[in-house]
């Protein structure tokens, strides 16, 4: 009976003692840091809700809810465990909200909260796997971030007096973008010309070199510089072969795209209007020029296409041959490899064509009635896709763009870039001496204010 007795009493210290290393296990887990500092430099804390400052430092843990400060002077370098970089500014301000990470899971998220200042941004993973994973909030807008490299100013008068410091040219402002999409569902990635690939959301760029996938639920509208518009159809691969634009010089451009496979329809633009010889779609059988038109292109299989006019002329050459068939609006055409035959009625009507899609030109390409000495949020794109939502609209930055939104809602881009963000000084988060590029800005900003 008392060796029963004994028996049962370690049972029951062996099973709380189980108990307390599970529990601490899995404190551990939740008690995983969101990330560290690689570097700082000057006066800066995080600060936990409830508990005392923490000098920044290299390798200090950062925990969601940090409260993260840097004095006049300080800048810090954070790491995230899905890799994110950001590099905080002098004189900022941000809470690290929510941060959400394991590695393969579906639900990550990260949530910062920029208070003040600013910082320079090199996102990870969490970016890459939902469109709506990564924002940080502003009293201004909302940054959503799409996988992308970017900067991030809360600026008052204190970016127009660094501007006023710097006696080089601002470079424009200019789209490089050749499209951006619109009106999606389904998963539609792009592949550049090195095969990296990335999923795009609507407000997603499109580059000259690109291959567009559609999934076998996806489809889109692509808007062109030059207007030109289409809408992709499932299962539809297609390419940016050439795009050349310039406003101001139309009658110059190039518009050279290929329907790889699967279905289309586009209403030519600018280019098409100025000069149609320098607009051409290619499919697997034929290639089709343009006059002014709409045309749709529906290559369901590898060896043959329906081609056919809803607007103006199109004019048909099969691979291999040097004649031509023209179509006129409300004709079409069946081109196989080896044959051709009149197409009775178009194939495509399921599809919406491009021109019924309502487009904002101004969320997706224009520049104006924005000021680089305003007070706001500016955001600038080294790579990638940002979308910035004020409580009145959204505004889509690809490469090169810098966006803005006002404390009244209003977004847009400046004509030039802003020379505060065009001559930053502040290193980069992934630089391999930020100690040196720091101190390199300061001698640098010390002598542009010496006498000359």
């Amino acid at each position: 009976m008392h060796t029963l007795s004994s028996t049962t009493g370690a049972l029951a210290r062996l099973r709380l003692v189980i108990g307390w290393l599970l529990m601490g296990a899995s404190l551990a887990v939740l008690a995983e840091p969101a990330g560290e500092v690689e570097f700082s430099r000057g006066v800066g804390f995080a600060q936990t809700p409830g508990q005392l400052p923490r000098t920044l430092g290299k390798g200090l843990p950062l925990e969601q809810g940090d409260r993260l400060t840097t004095a006049d002077g300080a800048t810090a370098i954070i790491k995230l465990r899905d890799g994110t970089r950001m590099t905080l500014r002098p004189n900022s301000e941000m809470l690290v909200q929510l941060y959400q990470y394991k590695e393969e899971s579906s639900d990550n998220s990260m949530v910062m909260q920029l208070l003040r200042g600013g910082f320079r941004a090199i996102t990870g993973l969490i970016s890459k796997s939902s469109p709506n994973a990564a924002r940080v909030q502003t009293l201004t807008a909302t940054i959503g971030i799409r996988g992308t490299d970017f900067d991030a100013r809360l600026c008052g008068p204190e970016c127009r007096a660094e501007s006023a410091k710097v006696t080089e040219a601002a470079r424009p402002n200019s789209v490089i973008a050749s499209a951006k999409l619109i009106a999606s569902q389904g998963d539609i990635t792009a592949t550049d010309i090195s095969k990296t690939k990335r999923h795009l959301a609507d407000g997603g760029a499109v580059y000259p070199g690109e291959t567009i996938d559609l999934g076998a639920t996806a489809k889109g509208v692509l808007v062109f510089r030059d207007d030109s518009r289409m809408t992709l159809g499932a299962n539809t691969q297609f390419r940016v072969d050439s795009f050349v634009f310039d406003e101001k010089n139309p009658t110059e451009g190039s518009f050279l795209v290929s329907l790889l496979r699967g279905s289309l329809r586009a209403l030519t633009g600018l280019i098409g209007k100025s000069n149609h010889r320098n607009v051409s779609f290619s499919t697997p059988t034929a290639t089709v020029g343009i006059r002014g038109t709409g045309l749709d292109l529906d290559c369901g299989a590898t060896d043959s296409c329906n081609f056919y006019t809803w607007l103006g002329t199109i004019e048909v050459t099969q691979v291999g041959q040097t004649a031509l068939q023209t179509l006129q609006a409300g004709q079409g055409l069946f081109v196989s490899r080896t044959s051709t035959r009149p197409l009775p009625a178009p194939t495509l009507e399921k599809l919406p064509r491009p021109d019924t899609i309502p487009v904002n030109v101004k969320q997706l390409f224009t520049s104006g009635g924005v000021s680089a000495n305003d007070e706001g949020l500016f955001v600038f794109v080294r790579d990638g896709h940002i979308e910035v939502t004020s409580d009145k609209e959204t505004l889509h930055l690809g490469r090169g763009e810098t966006g803005f939104a006002g404390s009244d809602g209003r977004t847009g881009r400046p004509v030039n870039m802003p020379l505060f963000i065009q001559f930053d000084k502040v290193p980069m988060p992934n630089s391999p001496n930020p100690m040196l590029t720091s101190v390199v800005g300061e001698v640098t900003k010390a002598s542009s204010n010496q006498c000359k």
